[in-house]
């Protein structure tokens, strides 16, 4: 056999690229590429990349000016670019950095192996079409290797919600959801290689309608036909809007022993005048009554959320609003930056909050949104929780995993094995994690 070619993959972002950055390296693995975690042994370089944060591109660029010695030093080195900045970019990424070989959405990557192919005949290779075949079907099957006992799996992709700070719609495309049959099936797969939780994702995962055996399922649907896949214990989802949350989704918190007590949904304001905005399509009321209808299904259930501080003509009273909000809701976990524009969103072109004004009140929202944090913590100590074990920890003999509520949680763990669910007590929190005695 020849010798493996070495693939280096950086990842931007969700994560759906994590999962996307994955299918990457399986698809290449196929052609002859084994992951590595060094760039300078490279034989082909991808970088997965993310549009969502702040000169996302012009950071992109960036990277690649630092592979020019790289490339120099090994002419036959292979440059890619994928994700939503390629996207976004398209062919000027090549006009740009002429060392980059292949430039590929995140709607084609399936078509790798024959971009490689043009590659390989001296020629640049771009493909950033949304193209109407399922993507998922054109990959070859997952390979049997044993793998770590949590993993991703996209359902849903795209998003038809237009907000007005967001580039999803753009460079995801419109809402496509994947047929059961190929979910479960893609399920049983990675419960044969070891896993034992999966966190469904979607940039609207509770958008989620795909066609099941007897016509279009719901999110809660899907779930259920997970909670009879043998060997899979524990079942996530991420990332949900408020206006497609269906109350089968919601009463299954209450009934799916396998589905999580945790939740992330994003708000982005406590302000009605900045979410309609934002062109939201929902409300600070709507949104804190579908709180309440969750508590009232799981009442121990963990909210996480995201914020946006400094959006275009917020005021003090609209941040007022953000904070009231979040005083109320208490979440145990939450995301929070300033606004920045993104070039072609309806937002981009509106005047900007002042940056110190910004800075100051993200400044005091993460401040409240910590201590919730910290106070979540504080409560879970006496509590007895199930825990995956997923690592080892720094420590001989420690190992750590996660509770059902997110929280990392660390512990004394002689003869536990990595994939192993058990009962422990917490005993103790740190800054971001809990510390607790196996039961």
């Amino acid at each position: 056999m020849s010798e493996k070619k070495k693939l280096f993959i950086k990842t931007w972002g969700c994560q759906m690229n994590v999962y996307d950055s994955e299918r990457m390296a399986e698809s290449l693995g196929h052609e002859g590429y084994e992951p590595t975690e060094k760039v300078e042994d490279a034989d082909m370089i991808l970088l997965n990349t993310c549009h969502i944060r702040e000169k996302a591109a012009e950071k992109i660029y960036s990277e690649l000016g630092r592979f020019k010695g790289l490339k120099a030093d090994n002419p036959d080195l292979k440059i890619g670019v994928a994700g939503c900045v390629a996207q976004a970019e398209g062919g000027e990424i090549i006009r740009r950095q002429p060392m980059v070989d292949l430039v590929v959405g995140p709607q084609t990557y399936h078509r790798l192996p024959k971009m490689m192919e043009t590659v390989k005949q001296g020629k640049r290779a771009l493909d950033t079409d949304f193209p109407e075949e399922d993507k998922f079907e054109h990959l070859k099957l997952r390979p049997k290797a044993k793998r770590a006992p949590a993993a991703f799996l996209t359902v849903q992709e795209g998003c038809d919600k237009f907000c007005a700070f967001c580039v999803v719609p753009y460079t995801r495309g419109a809402e496509v959801s994947r047929p059961v049959e190929r979910i479960i099936r893609e399920a049983n797969e990675l419960v044969e290689r070891g896993v034992r939780e999966i966190t469904l994702l979607g940039q609207n995962v509770n958008a989620y309608h795909g066609q099941g055996p007897k016509g279009t399922m719901g999110l809660a649907g899907l779930i259920a036909e997970l909670d009879k896949v043998d060997g899979l214990e524990r079942i996530r989802y991420t990332t949900s809007h408020p206006n497609d949350m269906e109350d089968a989704l919601i009463e299954a918190h209450g009934t799916c022993a396998k589905l999580m007590p945790y939740l992330h949904l994003p708000v982005q304001s406590g302000s009605d005048k900045i979410l309609k905005r934002m062109n939201r399509n929902h409300t600070a009321e709507s949104y804190l009554r579908v709180i309440e209808r969750f508590r009232e299904a799981r009442p121990d259930i963990l909210l996480s959320g995201d914020f946006i501080v400094g959006f275009p003509e917020e005021t003090d009273q609209d941040f007022e609003d953000t904070m009231a909000l979040v005083r109320e809701v208490h979440y145990g976990q939450a995301y929070s930056f300033c606004y920045s524009s993104r070039p072609g969103t309806p937002a981009a072109e509106r005047a900007l909050v002042d940056p110190q004004v910004a800075k100051e009140r993200l400044h005091r929202l993460q401040e409240l949104l910590w201590e919730q944090q910290r106070q979540t913590q504080t409560d879970m100590i006496g509590r007895t929780v199930s825990v995956m074990f997923e690592k080892p920890g720094r420590i001989e003999g420690q190992m750590i995993g996660k509770s059902g509520y997110l929280h990392a949680v660390h512990a004394a763990a002689e003869g536990v094995q990595v994939g192993d669910i058990r009962d422990v007590k917490i005993i103790a929190t740190e800054s971001n994690s809990l510390t607790g005695e196996i039961l």
